[in-house]
């Protein structure tokens, strides 16, 4: 299995080395790890983001660990889009996977909340919608400048990442959620509306539908989360609800995603969903238990699912010995709470 490994920016590297660790620890199968020096330090030492010799090497894995990315010095929008959504669209990483799931013992925003209530998958489009960079300014630095942003979604894109869906709810509880803005977006709304229709009657009657406006989801992950099991969602509300997710989950330290290609041969890519965190760099104070999850998720999509599990036990462990799972609140360093996530799984 070979990885090609990013550990980006600010406290990426950190979390990454914890994540590694643990693969060493519960790994029984043969692994080769090659370092990127892809990030914000390397644009602002040569100007380069992502340079196609680099592009084409990444191609060539089986899967990518990326620790995180982006500096206060590089403008907005340079590596967001010249790294992360570069190599979502040229690796066709299509669906983003955002497990939500409340560890026993985590505190988080919503005490009332349980394991129990909290445990369901966002399914988010990664390819197409606002993300994809239609658009343009017209008379930009005027009085009368005009932005537009389009949103662009295909038959083709809406179709596969509801199909992705239907077939994990398929695998969990048989339920799954639509979720979007069909009383003002008529037209994007109405395709991803009429595609889940579709798919539901001609293939997955098995699998029981709903429907819930964006904003209202937002009030359900906090008053009744329990009534999610898989939701699928568009580009942009994806991006949002899935930072709602975490924490109602206990925060971002917590939270891990993968970036998939589910193709035969597809590169995934997987990643914690936090920032680069550069005021807590080199303390020791960040939370690598998001880090550590997304080498879980990596493992268990490239099918070593003991190992995966094993992770999973260790992570569990870990976190009923934190106080917190917030920077710098953890009662704990970086590297002890990798100990524990070790010590659990092994």
């Amino acid at each position: 299995m070979r990885i090609a490994v990013i550990p980006g920016d600010g406290t990426g590297p950190e979390v990454v080395a914890q994540g590694l660790r643990v693969l060493e620890a519960v790994r029984d199968f043969e692994v080769e790890t090659v370092e990127f020096d892809l990030s914000g330090d390397r644009y602002l030492r040569d100007g380069a983001v992502l340079p196609d010799e680099d592009l084409a090497s990444l191609k060539t894995f089986d899967s990518i660990y990326l620790g995180a990315v982006g500096h206060p010095e590089v403008p907005p929008g340079v590596i967001e889009r010249g790294l992360l959504l570069k190599l979502r669209f040229e690796l066709d990483q299509y669906v983003n996977l955002r497990p939500v799931v409340r560890y026993p013992g985590v505190e988080t925003l919503v005490p009332s909340h349980t394991p129990d209530s909290v445990n369901f998958v966002v399914i988010r489009e990664n390819s197409e919608g606002l993300y994809a960079g239609a658009g343009g300014f017209h008379r930009k630095g005027t009085e009368r400048e005009v932005a537009v942003q389009e949103s662009v979604n295909t038959r083709h894109g809406v179709e596969r990442i509801v199909r992705y869906a239907f077939e994990l709810a398929r695998e969990r509880r048989k339920h799954l959620t639509l979720v979007h803005k069909t009383n003002v977006l008529t037209f994007a709304g109405d395709l991803y509306q009429r595609v889940v229709n579709d798919l539901s009657v001609d293939e997955y009657t098995d699998v029981e539908t709903a429907y819930v406006h964006v904003d209202a989801c937002c009030i359900y992950f906090l008053d009744s989360p329990q009534r999610f099991d898989v939701i699928v969602t568009d580009n942009m509300f994806g991006d949002i609800i899935t930072d709602l997710g975490a924490m109602i989950q206990g925060g971002m330290g917590v939270a891990a995603g993968g970036n998939i290609n589910p193709d035969p041969g597809g590169v995934s890519m997987f990643e914690p969903i936090g920032g680069t965190a550069p005021t807590e760099v080199g303390k020791g104070t960040i939370n690598p238990i998001a880090a550590i999850g997304a080498m879980q998720m990596l493992l268990e999509r490239a099918g070593h699912s003991e190992a995966a599990a094993r992770i999973d036990k260790g992570i569990r462990h870990a976190v009923l010995q934190m106080r917190s799972m917030s920077a710098g609140k953890m009662g704990r360093s970086t590297s002890e709470v990798g100990d524990l996530v070790i010590e659990g799984a092994t």
